[in-house]
């Protein structure tokens, strides 16, 4: 089955940089890449960025592009989210699911109502302070 544990959250100062680590096992064929997600209290789960595990293709949401970026170690079976130049909108807590490869592929479909409930583990918390 597969299971994707993300972490490296914390607590980091406006303008700061933080690394998530999501560590992904069970995954037997390449029809799934790794997305990441965020939520921040009293909104909704929004998408950032999903990496292709068949060749390594990355998507990103307008918002996350410059900022964020999106990496892989196969050997490690390790996804990671390098964030940059942090805002106090970026407080959340981080989730990393698998994505179906289409809509990892082309953003098309990636959304939070296209991963199955049981893939959302519970994440890992950031707070960017002002």
């Amino acid at each position: 089955d597969v299971q994707l544990q993300a972490s490296g959250g914390g607590l980091v100062q406006t303008g700061g940089s933080l690394r998530l680590s999501c560590a992904a096992s069970g995954f037997s064929d390449d029809d799934y890449g790794v997305g990441w997600f965020r939520q921040a209290p009293g909104k909704r789960r929004e998408g950032i960025s999903c990496i292709m595990r068949r060749d390594g293709k990355t998507y990103y949401e307008d918002w996350a592009e410059g900022r964020f970026t999106i990496s892989s170690d196969s050997a490690k079976s390790t996804v990671y989210l390098d964030m940059n130049a942090l805002k106090a909108d970026d407080t959340a807590r981080y989730y990393c699911v698998p994505v179906w490869w289409s809509y990892c592929s082309s953003g098309h479909g990636f959304s939070s109502a296209n991963i199955v409930d049981r893939y959302w583990g519970q994440g890992t918390q950031v707070t960017v302070s002002s």
